[in-house]
């Protein structure tokens, strides 16, 4: 849609660089504008009262700040550092740094230029999120588990500690960790480095005094209901909206939630968390099968596998989840802004997909979320429009995970480390006077075959 010109000029560094220091200039600026007038921004106002008091739950009303790993509280306590007039700008700053080394990372600092649309993608998504993904623990994991990614199967060790980081922070980069476990040879790499982060997280949590507080993030996640957002209460939603069986929204003011309640919504609740879970573990069974009937049909693509298995088992996170808060999109687009680095036309479906996905989200939260909440039927529409799409999101990477290993020739391969096309990039990368393969691709190759 854009004339030639622009577009080339958006695939070189210098024009990536430049709409990532406008876009995150703005950010910066929204947020230091909102600092000096003393104020936060959605959920940082929540986190810089946890950070005022100590993070002693005792001390603040609603939702406690054991609700997160406590490894998220750490940016939180750096974020305070200054008391809290800065909060809201330094949290921002904090994410800003993050995406420049996760763009950094996936462009080889825009030398691999092959790699520049899709973090120009990443960046687009970001921007449709907007402050979903600064004011959110949300917006400091993503770009770390993108991080993760680019490492691949390659770095099996340094991928899983840096996932397991990301785990303590918050839980939803435990799917990547799943994945990674299914595809690689080095499982005995990827456990190690998850036991070594739980063990600094231990010694961390018995310096604060705060060992039996540890799990919590887990425990205290048993008394919610169904979500207002959630894939899973569709029907109670539209039973709200249309009046019938007595369902009804309402704010959980423990946590901070809308939910939906109604005739068998009690049931569900109780259910979501073994379905949660049987989704994960059948997805990982894909996963594996795919792994090795792949291998008898002409080779198993394990960087491929890793990033599609890395999507499925994320979507199920969110699809399966009686917590269905917006900011949960965030998680998708790592894999998909790395599956764009390497094979642009195997990835561009859940790419559009995802686009969708973030401007419904915009509408539900947060500019039309009180509407939703007082049981608008368009806002409605739009929510169910929004969680079907994650459905064919679901289901879409399900299906290349089945390829993969069926027919491992119908999906373009990702080992061999080219952004778009495997014939394509040797040609575009002499004709940029760069090497065909980057250096973590090649060692992908050499150590996955």
């Amino acid at each position: 849609m854009l004339p030639v010109r622009v577009q080339k000029w958006l695939k070189s560094p210098q024009g990536l660089w430049l709409v990532f220091a406008v876009l995150h200039g703005t950010a910066l600026v929204i947020a230091g504008m909102q600092s000096l007038s003393g104020e936060a921004y959605s959920d940082t106002g929540i986190y810089r009262v946890w950070a005022s008091v100590g993070f002693d739950e005792t001390r603040v009303l609603g939702p406690s700040p054991w609700v997160y790993p406590i490894l998220a509280l750490i940016p939180m306590a750096v974020s305070y550092v200054l008391g809290s007039g800065p909060f809201l700008f330094i949290w921002v700053l904090m994410i800003s740094v993050l995406n420049a080394l996760a763009v950094g990372k996936l462009t080889c600092w825009g030398k691999e230029r092959q790699a520049i649309p899709a973090a120009l993608w990443w960046l687009a998504f970001s921007t449709v999120m907007a402050w979903l993904g600064f004011a959110r623990v949300d917006g400091l994991t993503a770009p770390v588990v993108l991080i993760a990614l680019s490492l691949g199967v390659a770095s099996p060790f340094l991928t899983s500690f840096i996932l397991s980081v990301a785990t303590w922070t918050k839980v939803w980069p435990a799917a990547v960790v799943l994945a990674l476990f299914t595809v690689v040879r080095q499982r005995v790499q990827v456990v190690l480095a998850g036991v070594l982060v739980t063990v600094f997280v231990v010694v961390l949590a018995l310096s604060m005094g705060s060992l039996p507080k540890l799990l919590n993030f887990l425990l205290e996640q048993g008394d919610r209901g169904m979500q207002l957002e959630a894939t899973f209460t569709a029907p109670w939603l539209w039973m709200s909206v249309l009046g019938l069986g007595g369902a009804h929204m309402y704010m959980n003011e423990d946590i901070n939630s809308m939910q939906v309640d109604g005739p068998g919504s009690e049931v569900m609740v109780v259910l979501m968390q073994p379905l949660l879970i049987v989704a994960a573990l059948l997805v990982a069974v894909l996963i594996f099968w795919a792994l090795h009937t792949g291998k008898r049909n002409g080779g198993a693509d394990r960087t491929a596998l890793l990033l599609f298995g890395s999507l499925a088992l994320i979507t199920a996170f969110v699809v399966f989840n009686k917590v269905g808060s917006p900011q949960f999109m965030v998680w998708l687009a790592p894999p998909v802004a790395v599956g764009l680095a390497h094979q642009w036309k195997a990835w561009r479906v859940p790419a559009t997909l995802l686009i969708a996905v973030a401007v419904l989200t915009y509408f539900i939260y947060p500019m039309f979320y009180t509407a939703l909440s007082h049981d608008n039927p368009v806002m409605a529409a739009v929510l169910t429009g929004r969680n079907l799409l994650l459905v064919i999101l679901f289901v879409w990477s399900l299906r290349q995970l089945f390829l993969l290993g069926r027919n491992p020739a119908l999906i373009p391969k990702h080992d061999a480390g080219a952004p778009f096309t495997v014939a394509a990039a040797p040609a575009v990368a002499r004709s940029n006077g760069m090497p065909a393969l980057s250096t973590t691709a090649t060692t992908a190759t050499t150590k996955e075959p």
